[in-house]
C-alpha cells in the first residue's frame, strides 16, 4: 500500500494553529482584573519614572505569558506618543536555565550579536554581571524591562533576582540614564515563598496572582478559539463543555483544554469523519494527559533530570522507596559523570519536593522514635518509570549516563 497524496482538504479544521500556544488572542478572557493590575503596576514607566518590579505567579496555562506579551505590546505602542521615552524589553524563558549564573549569561548574550556571544561557563560571576552592566550603560534607552519567564527554574539560586532589581540603587546603572525593571513569572506558588528576604524586598514591589480557570471560563475560551479553528458545524454541542469540564477538574489550564479540543478534532480527522463528538474528547483525554506529563518531564532543569535518574537507578535495583541521602549518593556520581555542578544535599531535597508537587514522586514520612528519628522515603508517583527512562534517554546532556549503569555508591 503506497502513500496517500497530500491534499489541503480538511473537513474538521479551518485553522488549527488557532489552538496552539503560540496563537495570540485579541482578548484575554477572564483576566480583566489581572490586566488592570498589570497596567497599573507599569503606569510609572509611561510617565518616565522608574518601573516597579513585578512578580507574576500561577500554574501553567493560566494566561501569565500571554498577558505579559499583550501588556508589553501595548506599552511599546503607547510609548510612541511620548518623545522622551524609549522602552526596551528583554524577554527570556528560563526553563532550561537552572542557576542565576546561566540566566545572567543569557541576558548578556541578548545584547550581543551571534559572533560575540559568551560561553555558559568560564567567567567568574562578577565578570558576567559587569558585562551586563556595561551593556545597560551603553544602551540608548530610557527604560529596560527584563521579563524572566519560568524563573522558578533557578530554584534557590536567586542572586540574579537581587542584582537586577537593585542595579540602579547600587550604582551599577545610573538611574538618570537608564531605568531598569524586572518582571518575574513563576509557574509555582511556592517559589516566591522560598525567595530570600533580600530578594522579596527587591523583586516583589507588585505581586499579581493568576488563579486557575474554572470550567465556565474555559468553556468561553474554547468557544472563542473554536470559532476560527473549526469548520462551522463540525463540533457536537457537548464537545466544548466536556473539554472544559475535564480541564477544569484536572488543572484549570487553558493550555490543557485547547490541547484536548485539538486532539479530539485530530482523532476525528484521522478517521475521515465529518463531526467531532463527545466520544472523541473522552478518547483524547488520557492521551493529552500523558503528553503533558512527558512535556513536564522534558522541561524540568538538568538538576531535576539528574535527581530523576538517581531514582531510576535505585528503582532498577529494587531500592525504592529510598531516603534522600541514598538518592543524593547516586545523584552525586551522576552529576560528576556528566561534568556538571554538584549541588548540595539541601538543593536536591528541594528538587525532590518540587518533583513531588508535580505529582512525579510520592513521599512518606517514617518515624522510628527518639533513637531513629524521622525521615522521608521517596518513590515514583503518578508516572511510569519506563516513561521517565524514555524521556531521560532523549536528553543529550545525559547520554553518558545510559552507556554504563551506576552500581557502586
Amino acid at each position: 500500500m503506497g502513500l496517500e497524496p497530500f491534499t489541503a482538504e480538511d473537513p474538521i479544521f479551518l485553522d488549527e494553529d488557532v489552538l496552539r500556544d503560540s496563537h495570540k488572542p485579541e482578548d484575554l478572557i477572564a483576566r480583566d482584573r489581572e490586566l488592570e493590575e498589570y497596567q497599573a503596576a507599569l503606569k510609572p514607566v509611561i510617565k518616565g519614572a522608574r518601573p516597579r518590579n513585578i512578580f507574576l505567579y500561577g500554574q501553567t496555562g493560566v494566561g501569565k505569558t500571554v498577558a505579559t506579551e499583550m501588556v508589553m505590546d501595548r506599552l511599546r505602542k503607547d510609548q510612541e506618543n511620548y518623545d522622551n521615552l524609549d522602552i526596551h524589553v528583554v524577554h527570556v524563558v528560563c526553563k532550561n536555565l537552572n542557576s542565576s549564573y546561566q540566566v545572567a549569561v543569557k541576558l548578556v548574550n541578548e545584547f550581543r550579536d551571534t559572533n560575540n556571544k559568551i560561553p555558559t561557563t568560564g567567567y567568574p560571576p562578577d565578570t558576567i554581571y559587569e558585562f551586563l552592566w556595561k551593556h545597560l550603560r551603553e544602551i540608548d534607552s530610557t527604560h529596560v524591562l527584563f521579563v524572566l519567564d519560568e524563573v522558578d527554574a533557578i530554584g534557590n539560586d536567586d542572586d540574579i533576582l537581587y542584582e537586577l532589581p537593585r542595579c540602579n540603587d547600587n550604582g551599577n546603572i545610573p538611574v538618570e540614564e537608564t531605568k531598569v525593571g524586572v518582571i518575574g513569572i513563576s509557574n509555582k506558588f511556592t517559589f516566591r515563598d522560598n525567595l530570600s528576604a533580600r530578594v522579596k524586598d527587591s523583586l516583589c514591589d507588585e505581586e499579581i496572582h493568576f488563579p486557575p480557570y474554572d470550567a465556565n471560563q474555559l468553556r468561553n475560551i474554547l468557544y472563542q478559539r473554536a470559532e476560527n479553528a473549526f469548520v462551522d458545524g463540525v463540533l457536537e454541542d457537548d464537545v466544548v463543555p466536556l473539554a472544559a469540564a475535564f480541564a477544569g477538574q484536572e488543572s484549570g489550564s487553558a493550555r490543557q483544554a485547547l490541547k484536548l479540543l485539538f486532539k479530539a478534532g485530530d482523532i476525528a480527522r484521522s478517521r475521515d469523519l465529518k463531526e467531532v463528538k463527545e466520544e472523541h474528547i473522552r478518547e483524547a483525554e488520557p492521551k493529552v494527559k500523558e503528553s503533558q506529563v512527558r512535556n513536564e518531564l522534558e522541561s524540568v532543569p538538568t538538576q531535576s533530570h539528574l535527581t530523576l535518574y538517581a531514582l531510576l537507578t535505585l528503582e532498577k535495583q529494587d531500592s525504592l522507596p529510598a531516603k534522600s541521602s541514598d538518592i543524593y549518593d547516586v545523584y552525586e556520581i551522576a552529576a560528576n559523570r556528566i561534568d556538571t555542578d554538584v549541588k548540595t544535599d539541601r538543593t536536591i531535597r528541594d528538587r525532590l519536593s518540587q518533583l513531588k508537587l508535580k505529582g512525579f514522586l510520592d513521599v512518606e514520612e517514617h518515624n522510628e522514635g527518639p533513637k531513629g528519628g524521622s525521615y522521608y522515603l521517596y518513590e515514583f508517583g503518578d508516572i511510569r518509570p519506563n516513561m521517565v527512562a524514555e524521556v531521560l534517554r532523549d536528553v543529550d546532556r545525559l547520554d553518558d549516563l545510559f552507556q554504563t549503569e551506576i552500581t557502586n555508591y
